[in-house]
């Protein structure tokens, strides 16, 4: 009999697992980019990108209480559109979590490493993902108590911006007209806020990687809702909060001119070193890297059970019962791309692959609300995966042209891929064991 994977999250151990991917390291830089397209009004493009993310998390949460298993995003599109659908989703999703491991890597061997020890780039991001690998094969368990970890560092730092912005509005010291202050050089309002709103919708994915623990979590059907929402409420209001100090905080044209805007702040307040800001930055980095690991070899797992990879990414190493091929395999991948690219690079196409997995999943709900599956499964209004369809088609028209040249070659290898299986199916090679679900 095949080994299953072991059901330890807890859904205090997901609530940490989905905070830490939502918060990630993307909060660190955001807030510069979002005040650029939409002027001093940040926290507004914030709320509007949670309410986006929402209308999709509830796709997430009816599918992944309806179809408990490893797969997530490619096990739903199979079931709903076929395993050429799920190939190609499959892949988007798998693509986007190595391309953004590998991003990470670079990242922590970036100027916040340097700014505390100066070390070989390309040292450090060997031995980075191999002690990520590690703690990802040693158990989910550990890796997720690391997470927890983490994930109170980066809210902590966090929390000490929202606490030192209201120290500086307090003393006197903020502009609250900036608040208000809504349009660029380059957009109207209206304008403004949506091109904030595609930036700020960005800060919010990670959510989606959660459900490739689906078979480890120990009651899905009521954990994952409950801890999806509360995630994403939580990172909502300390985006919102956080918009709202900094804007106050710091001159729009300084923090649109920082490349660590939440420094910004920790300056305008005084007394606190900036070292301290380097550290909680790097353990952003990591966390997020770590998070991202873990989806990226539970989907390789996934798809590969389902037939949609090579079977050998299915086997678990037993003892410790993780996916231990996917995870060396996923692993490797992300290191050669950190090797061979820079993070700008590495970090442009992330989006345009997580819209089209985001599309496929809200029109899969729609077309799996029929089917059978598991009983008393969370359910949503049908309005709603409409309502999150269209905003990913919209944010689609957002996207800039150079990035799109970029996704497309990842898009090709995908569509290839969706292809093979379409023929292995049609041929009756490719039996896809979640039919059964």
């Amino acid at each position: 009999m095949a080994l299953a994977l072991k059901r330890a999250v807890s859904t205090p151990l997901l609530y940490f697992f989905i905070l830490g991917d939502i918060l990630g390291a993307g909060v660190y830089v955001l807030v510069g980019a979002v005040a650029g397209e939409s002027g001093g009004a940040i926290w507004l493009p914030l709320l509007t990108a949670l309410v986006l993310a929402t209308l999709t998390a509830g796709s997430y949460a009816e599918l992944v209480t309806k179809f408990p298993r490893a797969g997530g995003s490619a096990h739903y599109v199979t079931t709903a559109f076929g395993p050429a659908a799920g190939s190609f989703v499959g892949f988007c999703m798998l693509a986007a979590g190595l391309v953004s491991v590998g991003a990470l890597a670079r990242a922590f061997a970036g100027d916040y490493l340097q700014a505390l020890i100066s070390l070989p780039s390309m040292a450090v991001v060997v031995v980075f993902l191999a002690a990520l690998a590690a703690l990802n094969i040693r158990g989910i368990k550990e890796s997720l108590r690391a997470n927890v970890v983490a994930t109170l560092v980066e809210l902590g730092g966090l929390v000490l911006i929202i606490g030192l912005g209201a120290w500086i509005i307090a003393r006197g010291d903020a502009d609250l007209d900036r608040l208000t202050q809504v349009g660029t050089a380059d957009h109207g309002a209206v304008g403004a806020v949506l091109a904030g709103t595609v930036l700020a919708f960005y800060s919010f994915v990670g959510f989606e990687t959660s459900v490739n623990l689906a078979e480890e979590v120990e009651n899905p059907r009521k954990s994952y809702p409950t801890a999806l929402f509360a995630a994403l409420l939580t990172a909502g209001v300390v985006y919102v909060l956080i918009g709202i100090v900094a804007s106050a905080s710091v001159p729009t044209e300084q923090l649109t001119q920082s490349s660590g805007p939440l420094l910004e702040v920790v300056r305008a307040a005084g007394d606190i070193p900036d070292w301290v800001f380097s550290l909680i930055a790097l353990v952003a980095v990591a966390n997020g890297a770590l998070l991202t690991g873990i989806m990226s070899s539970r989907l390789a797992y996934g798809m590969a059970r389902d037939g949609l990879l090579p079977p050998v990414l299915s086997r678990i190493l037993p003892g410790r019962r993780t996916p231990w091929v996917a995870i060396l395999a996923t692993t490797a991948v992300s290191l050669i791309l950190a090797l061979t690219g820079e993070v700008d690079s590495l970090a442009a196409t992330l989006v345009l692959l997580l819209l089209i997995v985001f599309s496929a999943v809200n029109a899969a709900v729609l077309v799996l609300r029929n089917t059978e599956g598991e009983t008393d499964h969370f359910r949503i209004p049908t309005v709603i995966p409409w309502l999150a369809l269209a905003s990913c088609l919209f944010l689609f028209t957002r996207i800039e042209g150079e990035v799109w040249v970029r996704g497309l070659i990842l898009v090709g290898v995908g569509v290839l891929l969706a292809a093979v299986n379409a023929a292995r199916a049609r041929r009756g090679d490719l039996v896809l064991q979640g039919q059964d679900s």
